[in-house]
């Protein structure tokens, strides 16, 4: 659903698996609000048993309203998917794993995306089916956006992230220290809440239950020292390393490799070796 779909319709197609893609196209869907994207897919909904998401801001913003509408509940974090409408999902920021099931006639929920097997983006031949779409809500409009031009990859889509915590003492050693690494790794550049709120960092590259949620290939941790907020929103990354000079920080029990060292010994040493 959007503004001129016909493209990413045809790409979605090929994914293997799909039987068919479902196309709606509008002038006002070109920056999709959460009031139009829930009547769509109310209307869609009468024709489906499972709606599903991935644990994205926007699903989050929409699918409640469908739940409200549809008189279901909307499960979100799920981190596994079992017979009879049993999942498994995350609560109290990733501390405790709830497993649940549901008796709703529509199931509605939101996947961290990082757990699910990728399906091949090539080889399938779905059916495009244009659908009528529904006129504007105007309950809310689209004014503006302001968008930061980075040639990094954006924060939620990169395979590598490298985030820094309060450790790296200021915004000049967060830039200095990290950048140089980030950019030879290709990799998207993050930031704890502590870093953020100091303001060592912007708060569009905050990684957090209050920040962004990422699951990339690796995840470097610099100076961080574990918070539970933070480690809800890189847990689900497949390796984790992290770099800190206190041997007993949090973040330790969540990474894969741990480095104990002062990070500003240890960044410019990696990078250098990284070159070599």
């Amino acid at each position: 659903m959007g503004k001129n779909t016909e493209h990413v319709a045809q790409k979605a197609a090929k994914i293997k698996e799909l039987s068919s893609v479902i196309r709606l196209d509008g002038d006002h869907l070109e920056h999709l609000l959460a009031e139009d994207a829930a009547k769509i897919v109310e209307m869609l909904s009468k024709n489906y048993q499972v709606i599903l998401a991935a644990h994205s801001w926007f699903s989050r913003n929409f699918l409640p309203r469908v739940a409200a509408v549809l008189n279901v509940s909307l499960i979100t974090d799920v981190l596994k998917i079992e017979s009879n409408n049993v999942y498994t999902r995350s609560i109290y920021a990733g501390n405790v794993h709830a497993k649940i099931q549901s008796k709703d006639p529509i199931q509605l929920l939101t996947i961290h995306i990082s757990l699910f097997e990728e399906c091949a983006s090539d080889g399938g031949d779905a059916k495009i089916i244009s659908k009528d779409t529904p006129p504007a809500v105007n309950m809310t409009r689209w004014k503006s956006e302001k968008i930061n031009k980075s040639d990094r990859p954006a924060l939620i889509d990169a395979k590598i992230v490298v985030s820094g915590g309060r450790s790296l003492g200021s915004e000049e050693n967060f830039d200095k220290v990290l950048s140089p690494l980030v950019d030879e790794l290709g990799a998207a550049l993050g930031a704890t809440r502590a870093a953020v709120d100091a303001g060592y960092a912007p708060n569009e590259i905050q990684v957090g239950q209050t920040g962004v949620v990422v699951a990339p290939e690796l995840y470097m941790a610099v100076g961080v020292s574990g918070a539970n907020q933070h480690i809800y929103g890189m847990k689900d990354s497949r390796v984790v390393v992290a770099i800190n000079n206190d041997p007993d920080a949090t973040i330790f029990q969540f990474a894969d490799y741990g480095l104990v060292a002062d990070l500003f010994d240890a960044i410019p040493e990696i990078n250098k070796l990284i070159k070599e």
